[in-house]
């Protein structure tokens, strides 16, 4: 039947969705501190600068974001090589 799957296969596909939402906005959310190590100029480090001060820690991100990015993989690794043909 065209457009119909299985409630599992919806969920996963859902929670994945999740997964990639929140990596990317963790990548968003390290812009400042890449730019900073790529450019390295005096207008990277003085952005820097202004967000340390307003409680910006890059150090969220990469956690957050590499955790994230670790389970998701996971998790699609998981059902692609298990679940996949099953629903």
């Amino acid at each position: 039947m065209i457009g119909s799957q299985s409630t599992a296969k919806t969920v996963f596909l859902l929670v994945s969705m999740v997964g990639w939402l929140l990596v990317g906005a963790a990548m968003m959310y390290l812009f400042p501190a890449i730019a900073d190590g790529l450019v390295g100029s005096d207008l990277t480090h003085l952005w820097m600068t202004n967000l340390a001060r307003s409680g910006y820690n890059p150090t969220l991100g990469w956690l957050g974001g590499g955790i994230v990015l670790a389970v998701t993989t996971a998790g699609n690794w998981v059902w692609y090589h298990y679940f996949d043909d099953q629903y």
